[in-house]
């Protein structure tokens, strides 16, 4: 008796838990194709979407192959790539370099700063800020235009920028700019990093800085062509996303005509350098 009792609630339960799986599928097979099928939802006014480019090429859509978005929100970001202090025969020297932003989806208001300060004996030696305004031109790639300004090595300069800043393919993030100065001088400037991750904590990151100048310009000490070269590699620990600490080394040479103009003056046209310090954004 208990098996029979046994055998027939076992059938029951099945009979029951497979009647619910078919209407189950029955009510997908019933919904799910006329939802498809049915057209989107308006878009609120004021929040249209941008069409993508690189889904429907030819059709006049123009927004480069950026994907649609349904806002158009403000984000402000502050980023410390580096702030370390380089060791040098010479001495010790304060380096800064952070960038901040306000941006929406397509656009964005770029303020930068890179510097040196040496520490004994306490002086500054460079400092160049610029002012930017970015539009995004695909994905990955901002088209940037601005002024830049440096108040830091006498005599103080003033120029135009227009330049490009995304990741590369291989994912190298790049910033190559144009600079064209208030007195019409024209001068080249690439940086490119790579971070490579040995842990999803410990990463390596090297570093490119490469200078290229039109013409001589001998009251700053460059001379046309190449002016000069620094590669660089550091090794960060991400304790968090915002904050890394990194130890790392960097060499600089002066190239071409300049390094001929520093030699000339008693200076070393290279240099290398052990560097600390910390990356952190917010």
């Amino acid at each position: 008796m208990k098996k029979i009792l046994y055998f027939t609630v076992t059938v029951v339960l099945s009979l029951g838990f497979a009647h619910a799986q078919s209407n189950e599928h029955a009510q997908h097979a019933d919904v799910m194709p006329d939802d498809f099928r049915s057209p989107p939802a308006p878009v609120p006014e004021g929040q249209e979407i941008r069409r993508y480019a690189v889904d429907a090429p030819g059709d006049g859509a123009t927004n480069f192959g950026i994907a649609p978005v349904h806002d158009n929100m403000a984000f402000t970001f502050f980023r410390a790539d580096r702030v370390e202090v380089r060791s040098l025969e010479e001495g010790d020297v304060a380096l800064w370099d952070i960038q901040a932003w306000r941006m929406r989806d397509y656009q964005k208001i770029y303020f930068e700063s890179e510097g040196e300060y040496a520490i004994d004996p306490s002086e500054i030696e460079s400092v160049q800020t610029e002012l930017l305004y970015g539009y995004a031109v695909s994905s990955f790639w901002d088209l940037r235009a601005g002024i830049r300004y440096d108040f830091e090595p006498q005599p103080e300069r003033a120029f135009a920028v227009i330049g490009f800043q995304g990741l590369a393919p291989q994912w190298f993030e790049v910033d190559a700019n144009l600079y064209l100065s208030e007195d019409g001088d024209l001068s080249f400037g690439l940086e490119s990093e790579y971070d490579l991750l040995l842990t999803q904590r410990l990463i390596l990151q090297p570093r490119l800085e490469l200078e290229a100048s039109a013409q001589d310009v001998e009251e700053v000490g460059m001379g046309a062509g190449f002016s000069g070269i620094e590669l660089g590699l550091r090794l960060r620990y991400e304790f968090h996303r915002k904050f890394a600490p990194y130890i790392g080394v960097s060499w600089e040479s002066a190239l071409g005509k300049t390094a001929d103009l520093v030699q000339a003056e008693g200076g070393s046209a290279d240099s290398t350098a052990w560097v600390a310090g910390i990356k952190f954004w917010f």
